[in-house]
């Protein structure tokens, strides 16, 4: 009961005109302060996006290079502002943000070991980049995980694979990296013939769509080269062409020399191996 009372006395003498007066005024510039954090950071992206298309023109980096560098500019911009914005809002309520951040210094001390994680993200991350190891738009293997960069973050990076899913790796974890996009990439099509065909009429007209292939596109860097005859087996002769082109332009060249392979040999006759057939004995 005297709890009560004091709490009933106590609301009494509140004004509470001018409360809901001042909470007005307070949420007016907190939204005030969201909407200009917001502005600030689309601006800031937009001109870091100008600065490097300024930049890629004028200068040799790649644009994948320069992707990579914008990303990452980009999540500690977003992280100091953010920092900055939480900072205001905790002064304009009121709260002492000095003795937060000393308290927070207390408390990290507290935690440092537990955030080892965080630090060896950074750290990991910061020689990746400095390494160039990898850029924006890149093909690329981290142990179990294929898939495209899509972002190279100061904690994380993200490859987005073949299927759409989309990896969040850290970057301590990344202990191996495999880069399918640096240089000239090989392009192997193995074809299987039968082996009742005329061999060296086989290899001719192989060789044809080899030279009619390599005339025709400018995605090739060398051969294709039929190698030859790379496995002999009872029923079959397996015969390898190989191919270097451009970054990125291997497979859609495999998928090219087979199928042009494909309608030669049909057009003259060459057959390829038959399955053999199976007849399952009635019990």
């Amino acid at each position: 009961m005297f709890y009560l009372n004091n709490l009933k006395t106590y609301i009494q003498t509140i004004h509470w005109g001018d409360f809901f007066l001042n909470t007005a005024l307070v949420a007016i510039k907190i939204l005030l302060i969201l909407l200009s954090y917001l502005l600030i950071k689309k601006m800031a992206k937009q001109l870091i996006n100008k600065l490097f298309e300024s930049y890629i023109k004028k200068n040799s980096i790649s644009r994948g290079r320069a992707f990579t560098l914008e990303s990452l500019i980009n999540n500690l911009i977003t992280y100091v502002l953010f920092f900055i914005l939480i900072i205001t809002i905790l002064q304009l309520l009121g709260i002492d943000a000095t003795a937060i951040l000393a308290g927070a210094g207390i408390i990290g001390l507290a935690v440092g070991f537990g955030a080892q994680g965080l630090v060896s993200d950074l750290v990991s991350g910061f020689f990746i980049l400095l390494e160039k190891q990898l850029d924006v738009g890149e093909l690329i293997t981290i142990g179990e995980f294929s898939g495209t960069v899509e972002q190279v973050g100061l904690r994380t990076t993200q490859i987005r694979a073949a299927d759409g899913t989309l990896h969040f790796i850290p970057n301590r974890e990344i202990t191996q990296l495999s880069n399918h996009s640096r240089g000239e990439m090989q392009a192997l099509v193995d074809i299987d013939i039968s082996v009742n065909n005329d061999l060296q009429r086989t290899l001719e007209i192989l060789q044809q769509v080899c030279e009619r292939i390599a005339d025709e596109n400018d995605t090739i860097t060398d051969g294709p080269n039929l190698i030859g005859i790379q496995n002999l087996g009872a029923n079959t002769i397996t015969i390898r062409i190989i191919a270097k082109t451009k970054n990125m332009e291997q497979w859609g060249m495999e998928r090219l020399i087979r199928q042009e392979a494909k309608v030669a040999l049909d057009e003259n006759g060459i057959q390829f191996p038959q399955a053999p057939l199976v007849i399952e004995k009635e019990n």
